[in-house]
């Protein structure tokens, strides 16, 4: 440590060289902190740099807003359950642009850098792709300088932290705030009233026109919490804004005079539950009530939000699609239909047609979702307790809606069936996809065969009545996190070989193909790419005591656990593998490590027993001295944004498997070929336009495809047949089934054998066994002949660009959004007079 300096610490400056950033971090740990360097401990130093950069956020945050009320564009507001955005600090080095300003800083202070980067927290706000979906297109339409803010809720609890006892799965809490966030500003001004339950009370005007109030209803507060999201080297620093759960009372002072102070405090906890916990296990009535409270919570607050913003500059409430887009991530946020109708009706007054033109043409949507029974549905009953006059609208509009089908296809009851947003089968249920749909302009799927299956399955009734609503817009990833910060080893080649452009223009990539022939630019490749190999072996080491060889292939499957991604099928390659070492008939073998993670929600038993299995079979693979030189198994817990930092840029193989037809798109294939990874996968969501790009031979493509799967189902498929005709896969499924990897408990995996083979195998695990394993034969054979692997991988690099999520929001601001992007003069001005009451 430097020797303390009391003059160090008499300006807070704002300058990017590193004298100055090293008397920042000085005024910040003394004077925010309330530390000196004798008694500051790590955390401290954390802190006071985030502080440090966040400073040099601000000011352009607040001209990024004030140019938008300048020039009076048009305002993209994206509403998602989720936003992954993992860890925060680094990303804004790198985006403004002193990180290495920062590092020698930090140097000169007898830190280090890279310690302090590991340990900020993940802001654990989502569970997997959509969240990070989110996050990423927040990026991108900050890097384009689009005017666009972000609206979710600040889990207090994320996603769960995942724990292995026994091999098994063990959810622990995940309180991610418990150390401060740094990144946030409390809005206490910013505060709006949410309610619940109730009745509505109709009444007539002196005009005749009925009308309607909701009374009666509990009330609970949702507070703002904002986060600036700095785009790449521009100046626009968008905004991400959480809602937080208050009480609108803090507790009942006549039962705390009674002396019954827990039940005086109730009221409170209970309202600030709403915020508590990122997606609870719903298993339960109660936890289903509570993920429905969650959704309307955020959406209320974001509409009341919006417009108390539009209201600023506008007077008419005719010019809201004209200034106003809204952005439905999934299905979790359409209650905000329902409820921009409400607030229309009842508030402004205005007519049920003027109201739902506004509403229709403000609104748009983004499917993630294919399958009919997984799509979000809700009891009439509890959305009746819950929501009663949002109830009455969606009736409302179902009416409205079904007598224009009827029109135009009379005596059609079974298409009035499929189209209605209410579901007659059984206990009545609101479907929210229809409801989505039917109250959007546009409808867009995440990649060109999820869309086209929209088109022609999932909506293809509302397809007929509209074919110019559903509109394909792929899903990206952005490179700034994925490429250039994840991975500093190939990101350091590429800008010395092709420049620095890429990192905000992907396409640029298509540079690299001049390349991937070069026997020199090949052994640099496939140099960082062992670096990063290296640095996954002492990270495994470090924190799990596992040792892993970064001279083997290392081939990756990572992403949530879930049947139709078929992680199944990988634990059967791998015994196939293992049986063949034993056999002595695997000479040929590229010695490999299989790396696996995921999460599995909590009341999903079927993944938690996939992922016991996993391990089950790791821990006999990895103790078989007769396997051990060739294959190895290890399930990395706790996936996050942060691991899969340390695990893609590593990876050789990347496994895209699920079930062709099931999968919208998938990002996780993306940003593993973006690293040099070679895909092995199905023809399903993005794959299949990522092998368009990379190329037939650089793709290790495999197994039935959408339509023959359909076909094959509509036929009557038979799993025996290829557990009875398959020597080898009818020995691993014995195997399995006979406790071989469970011998303190034989019969512990028979459920996951009758599924593949007594209830039918919805996931055509076994139709795709063979196809997977002759993919694996192939893609062993290439890894042999290190020259062509290396030109694959350069050749999977270079084909990236149109995966980059800027080209995703470019494309939703032309196809769907209609808006421009708003460039922003440097201004260091603070407290300059406006004309609106802040953001």
């Amino acid at each position: 440590m430097s020797e303390f300096d009391p003059d160090a610490f008499e300006h807070d400056y704002r300058g990017t060289d590193p004298d100055e950033i090293q008397r920042s971090i000085n005024n910040r740990l003394v004077y925010t902190i309330g530390k000196d360097p004798y008694t500051a401990v790590d955390h401290d130093w954390l802190n006071a740099l985030s502080y440090v950069v966040r400073d040099r956020l601000i000011e352009r945050w607040m001209e990024t807003h004030r140019s938008y009320y300048r020039s009076g564009t048009k305002r993209i507001y994206y509403l998602s359950l989720e936003f992954l955005v993992g860890r925060s600090l680094n990303n804004a080095l790198l985006n403004i642009g002193f990180r290495d300003s920062c590092e020698e800083a930090l140097k000169r202070l007898g830190l280090d850098l890279e310690e302090i980067l590991g340990m900020e927290h993940d802001a654990a706000l989502g569970n997997g792709g959509l969240g990070r979906l989110a996050a990423c297109i927040l990026d991108s339409i900050a890097t384009l300088d689009l005017p666009g803010t972000g609206y979710g809720i600040r889990y207090e609890y994320g996603m769960f932290r995942q724990a292995l006892e026994e091999n098994q799965q063990v959810e622990l809490p995940e309180s991610w705030l418990k150390a401060g966030n740094p990144w946030e500003f409390p809005r206490p001004e910013v505060v709006y009233k949410i309610h619940f339950g109730g009745r509505v009370m109709e009444y007539q005007d002196k005009k005749g026109r009925r009308h309607h109030d909701w009374i009666d209803a509990e009330e609970v507060l949702a507070m703002a919490y904002d986060t600036p999201i700095p785009g790449y080297h521009t100046e626009t620093v968008n905004n991400l804004r959480l809602w937080s759960a208050r009480a609108s009372h803090d507790f009942d002072l006549a039962c705390f005079n009674r002396g019954n102070y827990l039940k005086a405090v109730e009221e409170k906890a209970y309202s600030e539950n709403l915020s508590k916990v990122l997606y609870p296990d719903d298993r339960a009535s109660a936890n289903q009530e509570l993920r429905l409270r969650q959704q309307y919570f955020f959406v209320s607050a974001s509409l009341q939000d919006i417009l108390r913003r539009f209201l600023q500059q506008y007077e008419s409430l005719r010019q809201i699609p004209e200034h106003i887009t809204i952005q439905l991530n999934d299905t979790h946020p359409s209650i905000a239909i329902p409820e921009l109708m409400r607030i229309l009706l009842d508030k402004y007054k205005l007519e049920w047609q003027q109201a739902w033109k506004i509403t229709q043409k403000t609104f748009n949507y983004t499917n993630h979702t294919l399958l009919p029974e997984a799509l979000e549905s809700w009891p009439v009953e509890l959305m009746e307790r819950l929501l009663p006059r949002h109830m009455q609208i969606i009736f409302e509009i179902n009416r409205r809606f079904l007598l224009t089908v009827t029109h135009l296809y009379p005596n059609d009851m079974e298409l009035l069936k499929r189209l209605s947003i209410i579901d007659e089968e059984g206990a009545r249920r609101v479907r929210m996809a229809n409801l989505a749909v039917i109250g959007s302009r546009r409808v867009n799927g995440v990649s060109q065969l999820h869309t086209d299956l929209l088109r022609q399955q999932t909506f293809a009734d509302f397809h007929r009545l509209d074919p110019e609503r559903i509109v394909n817009i792929t899903n990206g990833i952005t490179p700034r996190r994925w490429l250039n910060e994840a991975n500093h080893n190939l990101s350091g080649l590429l800008r010395n070989v092709i420049g620095h452009d890429w990192v905000k223009d992907l396409s640029q990539l298509e540079r690299l193909r001049a390349y991937a022939n070069d026997s020199e630019f090949q052994q640099r490749f496939m140099l960082a790419k062992r670096a990063n190999k290296a640095r996954l072996a002492d990270l495994t080491m470090l924190h799990l005591g596992s040792t892993i060889d970064p001279y083997t292939l290392f081939d990756v499957q990572v992403k949530r656990i879930h049947e139709y991604k078929r992680q199944l099928l990988n634990v059967l390659r791998v015994i196939t593998l293992y049986n063949r070492i034993c056999d002595g008939i695997a000479p040929d073998l590229v010695p490999r490590t299989i790396l696996l993670g995921g999460k599995a929600a909590p009341g999903y038993l079927m993944a938690k027993l996939i992922i016991r299995l996993i391990n089950d079979v790791a821990a006999v693979i990895n103790n078989d001295p007769k396997s051990a030189p060739q294959l190895k198994m290890l399930f990395i817990p706790n996936y996050d944004v942060s691991t899969a930092c340390d695990i893609i840029p590593a990876a050789d193989l990347s496994q895209q498997i699920s079930t062709a037809g099931m999968e919208a798109s998938g990002t996780g294939n993306m940003k593993l070929a973006l690293n040099g990874a070679l895909t092995m996968g199905t023809l399903d969501g993005a794959n299949i336009e990522i092998r368009e790009q990379v190329g037939e031979e650089n793709f290790f493509c495999f197994g039935l495809t959408a339509d023959e799967i359909a076909r094959k189902r509509q036929n009557g498929y038979d799993p025996r047949l290829h557990h009875e005709q398959d020597a080898e896969l009818k020995r691993a499924l014995d195997m399995i089934d006979q406790g071989y990897f469970s011998p303190t408990n034989p019969n512990r995996y028979k459920a996951i054998l009758r599924s593949l083979i007594d209830d039918g195998d919805h996931f055509m695990v076994l139709a795709d066994y063979r196809a997977y394993i002759q993919s694996d034969e192939r893609a062993n054979a290439l890894y042999r002949d290190k020259a062509a692997w290396a030109r694959a991988a350069i050749l999977n690099t270079a084909a990236m660009g149109s995966f980059s999520c800027d080209r995703t929001v470019n494309d939703y601001a032309r196809l769907v959004w209609g808006a421009v992007p708003i460039p922003h003069r440097k201004s260091r001005r603070i407290g300059r007079k406006s004309n609106h009451r802040g953001e």
